[in-house]
């Protein structure tokens, strides 16, 4: 524990420098400005604003980016409380109860408490994850090629069946996100595949445009389906909090870090089950259920806490394990790997500086949060009003530039353009894009500890049944994949047996 703690003053010595606070400020800044335009959540602004960060200082890099995912999850908020139009499903149950609170006149607290609640739910996590990272990290370091291997089958699996609405889809997408994974040259025999011709696909396919493609293009064209899209005006009561408030806030605040916390360590699951669990608790542990929906303070505190600690949680997995929890920190590992850092166990040694000044500019993300929102909610909401004809081709165009200006390639600009429409048609028929992702930066490590496996078995697969922990993780890959299967057959055989009623009375 010792440890920990004076490894952590030291990350705080490197994240209250000046150059890392001015750029965990304006992570803060863009990602709540970019976050709360409907539509464009988390996953899109790290798209968008990841050429920013492409020519940066490493740690800076990650300092800036962890604040814009920081500041995306109170962005989503601000549009959720104050025109019942959440940016992504995270602050879906935020709105039932946020709006409400505002149509009543009390906007301004529905978003103080909703900026405490994510202080605090981000704060506790945070601490959290400090606590337990190195342990976690011990365990990683005696895992083998085949535990890896079995792990990311199980983070997979785990998308695809708790992620996504249908698991065709999933697994369709995953697919193709493998098969992406795949095109450049092969890691063992030196020779190209799947890059008919393309001398730009040797290296396999460029990350950050099939990122900016997928959510940043493919989000705009959604979005500007309906050009007729503006805010009206919003009015803004006094940010204040009564003592009644509190009270009731606080149990919700810390049920939600909890619960919040939990799932989000889950692959899979990020912060949309995180909100909706947190808000069915909320209303199942009332006194009175009924009122929800009509403006109950604790259906703001309990998911906006969760969602904060979901999204802290999600990093768990990555900075100990190498395995991305969620779709946004799949980004993140990209946007990590791009600056030559390799996420994982190794990381903690090789870079200890780095790992821990990202968790202590957690911390400073949060506060600078809490003081940057409540003041300049009045700005947000005026830039809001601003039609979306304009908004978004100003977006686009600042998007272009930036992914141009990485590698000066044409050829990127063409990759954008495709995965730009591909993601527009994915949303189109309701194709999770998630998959895609964790598959295109997952895909590579599965590879190779399959590789590697089968080199120290010299080809037998029975390596992955004889080692307890790889045949456990593979096992609860099965389990997780039949189990919707199972539930689907039973569901239409039960229906077979009902008697359909012919409305006669014995």
């Amino acid at each position: 524990m010792s440890e920990n703690f004076s490894l952590l003053l030291s990350g705080f010595g490197n994240a209250l420098r000046m150059e890392n606070l001015i750029f965990a400020f304006a992570g803060c800044f863009l990602g709540t400005l970019v976050g709360m335009l409907p539509g464009l959540g988390p996953s899109a602004a790290i798209a968008i604003l990841l050429p920013i960060t492409a020519a940066m200082d490493p740690t800076a890099a990650i300092v800036m980016l962890a604040a814009i995912y920081y500041g995306c999850q109170y962005g989503d908020t601000i549009t959720a409380v104050l025109f019942n139009t959440p940016g992504t499903g995270g602050a879906a149950m935020t709105a039932v109860e946020g709006h409400m609170m505002a149509k009543q006149g009390r906007a301004g607290t529905a978003l103080a408490i909703a900026a405490i609640a994510s202080f605090v739910g981000g704060t506790i996590t945070v601490g959290v994850l400090a606590m337990i990272a190195l342990p976690l990290t011990s365990l990683a370091l005696s895992f083998g090629p085949p535990e890896f291997f079995a792990l990311i089958v199980l983070s997979l699996v785990l998308v695809v069946t708790l992620g996504s609405s249908s698991i065709l889809r999933g697994l369709i997408t995953t697919v193709f996100g493998l098969i992406l994974a795949m095109v450049g040259t092969d890691p063992v025999m030196g020779l190209p595949r799947l890059t008919f011709g393309q001398m730009h696909l040797l290296d396999g396919v460029a990350f950050i445009p099939v990122i900016i493609g997928l959510f940043g293009v493919g989000e705009i064209l959604k979005n500007l389906e309906d050009p007729s899209n503006s805010f009206r005006e919003a009015v803004v009561s006094k940010l204040q909090i009564t003592r009644d408030d509190a009270r009731r806030s606080a149990p919700a605040i810390a049920r939600g870090t909890v619960l919040g916390f939990l799932i989000g360590i889950i692959p899979g699951m990020g912060t949309i089950p995180a909100a909706f669990m947190s808000y069915v608790t909320e209303k199942r542990l009332s006194r009175t259920p009924e009122r929800f929906g009509t403006g109950m303070i604790e259906g703001v505190a309990g998911p906006e806490s969760a969602n904060n600690a979901a999204a802290n949680g999600a990093l768990l997995p990555l900075l100990t394990l190498g395995i991305p929890g969620s779709g946004v920190v799949a980004i993140l590992m990209g946007a990590l790997m791009m600056n030559g850092i390799v996420p994982g166990p190794l990381m903690f040694e090789e870079q200890s500086d780095l790992v821990w000044t990202l968790i202590a500019s957690m911390y400073v993300g949060n506060v600078i949060l809490l003081v940057l929102n409540l003041p300049f909610i009045p700005m947000w909401v005026s830039i809001l009003r601003i039609p979306y004809s304009f908004l978004f081709p100003v977006i686009l165009g600042f998007t272009v530039v930036g992914a141009y200006s990485l590698a000066n390639s044409q050829f990127d600009l063409g990759l954008i353009a495709v995965f730009g429409l591909i993601g527009y048609v994915m949303r189109k028929l309701d194709f999770p894009l998630v998959p895609i992702i964790m598959t295109l930066i997952l895909g590579p490590m599965m590879e190779g500890g399959l590789r590697r496996s089968l080199e120290m078995s010299q080809g037998d697969f029975t390596i992955f049944l004889n080692r307890p922990i790889t045949a456990g993780f593979l096992a609860l890959a099965v389990v997780f994949l039949l189990l919707p299967l199972v539930s689907g057959v039973r569901r239409r055989l039960k229906r077979a047996s009902t008697p359909v009623s012919s409305g006669e009375t014995d």
